[in-house]
């Protein structure tokens, strides 16, 4: 009978390597400390428990990375693409979910898979010796007594940063007589209308009079071992944007494009943007708006957003430390750890950053190890997709084990999928359907799409191979 794979976390990353270990026909057991310990960010007891946004971004393949990257999961039988379409809420071009549908769904979906055991019982250590392989998949938030026992393990000390909760608001405290629904350019996406955010807009008086409340407000006071933590750029505090410059939050989450202001029939100066956060629709996140502004001072200034004047929260921002490893120092191209094969790494503590990017490296990892334990030989997919570009990112790509202490770089960062991490085209596309040369953002629009189909055709022969490789 074929030994059990273990895999530490239910997160998005560990529920996606054991739903992937369970399909290849191994049995699998699937660790999660909740509720026996919880952690500063998790609420429940669920199964890929959505702590942070409900949003797992761009769902268009043809244009954008992270929608490439949702293709190709759902081309590997991804079960948080599969949660996610089933729960999927309104967003424009995103994907969108009801965070508690969708955890419940991946919940319910391992809970009822015959070679899946679920263990409720934190791994305070280094796994026993006795498991020849497992997944540590324990997130940003690992427990403390197992971070020590991986730093002592591999000799590093591991990286950290500081990630950010956006605010929720009750759907009907919002004032639409002020804030209108619209998707920027009326843009549709799954189960969307072009009408999927509630837009409060701001003249620039009102602008510059938040900045200035976001700049003076009381924030949260770092302990003395946080520090030195950074932050993660793509998840900014709003008040640390804002110190960027008082107008780093009109070209970022306070965009006005694309909206136009029903009361005016222009663009407002700037615009804050609610995105629907479950089922019910009663209740909407307040996108890009993570924050460390104490309780009471989000209560105060979120309130002065026109729209907003009568917020009532749901839930209010916070903030937590992530690790992660130095992944391209430590593990080779199958996410084993070098120092210690018979474990292996998965999901936002390998330094990729974003729900999908961690499901993705839980996806990857969970095939690695079926193979393992089926005796089947399995290389990483190609470099031209978004899933191989994410385990080169991560691991060094084509460092050498000899060289990878002396080129990985020391600011080895969370990375979320984007374009520049695959190869560029041989023979980018010049000219367009209709002859002409291509220009500027068409020529830039038309290198992503050709860079999308190959990448989706290379997908394909990767799982071709894969398949052969299990049947021999």
């Amino acid at each position: 009978m074929t030994r059990p794979v273990h895999v530490i976390g239910a997160g998005l990353a560990g529920s996606e390597a054991a739903w992937q270990i369970a399909a290849a026909g191994v049995p699998v057991v699937l660790h999660e400390m909740r509720p026996v310990r919880m952690t500063d960010a998790h609420k429940t007891s669920g199964c890929a428990e959505l702590v942070c946004s409900n949003s797992f971004r761009s769902d268009d393949w043809e244009n954008n990375a992270v929608g490439l990257l949702h293709e190709e999961m759902r081309r590997a039988g991804s079960l948080i693409l599969a949660a996610g379409d089933a729960h999927k809420l309104p967003a424009g071009g995103a994907l969108a979910v009801d965070r508690d549908g969708f955890s419940e769904e991946v919940t319910r979906r391992l809970d009822a898979h015959p070679l899946v055991a679920i263990a409720r019982e934190e791994i305070s250590g280094l796994p026993p010796e006795n498991w020849d392989n497992v997944i540590v998949a324990t997130g940003p938030l690992t427990s403390p007594d197992l971070s020590a026992a991986i730093a002592e393990l591999t000799g590093e000390t591991s990286l950290a940063f500081f990630d950010a909760i956006a605010p929720v608001v009750h759907r009907d405290s919002i004032d639409t007589d002020i804030a209108w629904f619209q998707s920027r350019y009326n843009k549709a996406g799954p189960a969307g209308t072009g009408a999927d955010y509630l837009n409060c807009p701001m003249t620039k008086e009102q602008y510059e009079a938040f900045v200035s409340a976001l700049l003076d407000g009381d924030k949260s006071v770092f302990k003395d071992w946080e520090a030195s933590t950074p932050y993660f750029d793509g998840c900014l505090p709003v008040e640390v944007m804002a110190e960027r410059g008082r107008d780093t939050l009109r070209y970022g989450p306070m965009k006005p494009v694309g909206l136009d202001d029903p009361r005016t029939g222009r663009w407002p100066y700037a615009v804050v943007q609610l995105r629907q956060d479950n089922a019910l629709g009663t209740l909407w996140n307040m996108v890009g708006f993570q924050t460390k502004l104490k309780h009471g001072e989000q209560v105060r200034i979120f309130r002065m957003i026109p729209g907003l004047e009568n917020a009532e929260f749901a839930r209010l921002g916070g903030l937590h430390r992530n690790t992660y490893i130095n992944s391209p120092k430590l593990l080779d191209r199958s996410l084993r750890l070098r120092r210690a094969p018979r474990m292996r790494f998965a999901g936002q503590i390998t330094g990729v950053e974003g729900y999908v990017e961690s499901a993705a490296i839980g996806l990857l990892a969970g095939r690695f190890a079926a193979a393992d334990a089926l005796g089947a030989d399995l290389r990483a997919p190609p470099p031209t997709t978004a899933l191989g570009a994410l385990i080169d990112h991560i691991t060094g790509g084509h460092i050498s084990v000899e060289a990878a202490d002396e080129h990985v770089p020391r600011s080895f960062q969370p990375m979320n999928i984007n374009y520049g991490l695959l190869p560029d085209l041989d023979a980018p596309p010049q000219t367009g359907n209709d002859g002409k040369k291509l220009k500027g953002p068409e020529r830039g629009r038309a290198k992503k799409q050709a860079m999308s189909r190959r990448a989706l055709a290379d997908l394909e022969n990767w799982l071709a191979q894969a398949r052969l490789a299990a049947a021999e």
